[in-house]
């Protein structure tokens, strides 16, 4: 039966089951709807059961839609596999790397990209960038190839392979009461305001360990989406924060920040390359594998030069005098 279905209808089908939409997919094949709604039509024939179903102006997958969507990815992974193999043997890295990285890691992902993508022009790069709870779904979908985190999950079958250091520490307004003291006890902190991200994010679950460990109450004002909105917060009085200093050594276009000198920071976390552990890996997510273990010390020791020795010293980030 499946035998007389071709590559192209298992493509413009995987397409639909994947945007969940006729006009999305045929954005994305370069072609009609006209021409996705007939091969889709052909193959439903070939099947001989209904693959989608439509209720309104909403598609659906059926159970047979379900089980073919997961055959169509076995069979592109591994046609996909099989490209890169020949090119590795034809010693060319070619093919396709798909990434979902952390909120957080955009501050030096994209940095170690580019000089990936020099090294092999000839591979071709997908990154997507969101909040912890969904790059862990997209792992457990199987959707990427490698999975950039700040701290593993408890409950998830994958490996995880640290690759540079994460220290996680705590900021404050310039002028704040606390910016100039030195080894502030824990216990202070009781007495400020949290600007946190929200709940489920890797650096929340990190400093919420950090006052439950000393029997501390952390108290939180308010919950921010992103970084830049915490450091705009805290550099407006509202509170203080707990951030990776990546936001801060990769970015410095914020004024009015000081790395408070608190005994126990910074909290010492690692960055890991995920994948789930029974998946076997790509020649191209091999090689950014090894890659990412070659350069990203040096890169991570270029820009956290400063941060990283406290409580030696404070530092504050300002704009340059124009």
């Amino acid at each position: 039966m499946m035998k007389n279905a071709s590559l192209r209808q298992l493509q413009v089908f995987e397409a639909v089951a994947r945007n969940l939409s006729y006009t999305r997919a045929a954005e994305e094949l370069y072609t009609t709807q006209p021409t996705v709604s007939i091969q889709l039509k052909q193959l439903t024939e070939i099947v001989g059961q209904p693959l989608l179903e439509q209720v309104g102006k909403r598609i659906y997958l059926t159970d047979t839609g379900r089980e073919l969507l997961k055959v169509c990815g076995n069979i592109f992974d591994s046609l996909s596999r099989f490209e890169m193999l020949v090119s590795d043997m034809q010693g060319v890295k070619a093919g396709k790397l798909r990434l979902a990285v952390i909120t957080t890691a955009k501050y030096f992902v994209p940095r170690l990209l580019g000089l990936f993508c020099q090294r092999y022009p000839g591979i071709d790069v997908s990154l997507k960038v969101t909040n912890r709870e969904r790059v862990l779904q997209r792992m457990a979908d199987n959707q990427d190839d490698l999975y950039v985190l700040g701290q593993p999950p408890e409950n998830m079958d994958a490996e995880y392979e640290p690759f540079m250091e994460n220290p996680l520490v705590v900021l404050a307004a310039h002028d704040h009461p606390l910016a100039n003291k030195k080894r502030i006890p824990p216990q202070r902190l009781e007495q400020e305001f949290f600007l946190m991200r929200e709940a489920g994010s890797g650096t929340r679950l990190a400093t919420e360990q950090f006052f439950r460990e000393r029997d501390l109450k952390l108290k939180v004002r308010m919950e921010l989406g992103s970084n830049e909105a915490i450091k705009q917060a805290v550099a407006g009085g509202l509170g203080i924060a707990v951030l990776s200093a990546h936001t801060l050594a990769l970015e410095r276009s914020i004024d009015d920040l000081v790395i408070l000198d608190v005994s126990g920071f910074p909290i010492r976390r690692n960055w890991y390359l995920a994948y789930p552990k029974e998946k076997p890996l790509s020649v191209v997510a091999q090689a950014f594998l090894e890659f990412m273990h070659a350069e990203s010390k040096l890169l991570g020791e270029k820009y956290l030069l400063g941060i990283t020795q406290f409580p030696a010293k404070s530092r504050v980030v300002k704009k340059k005098a124009e």
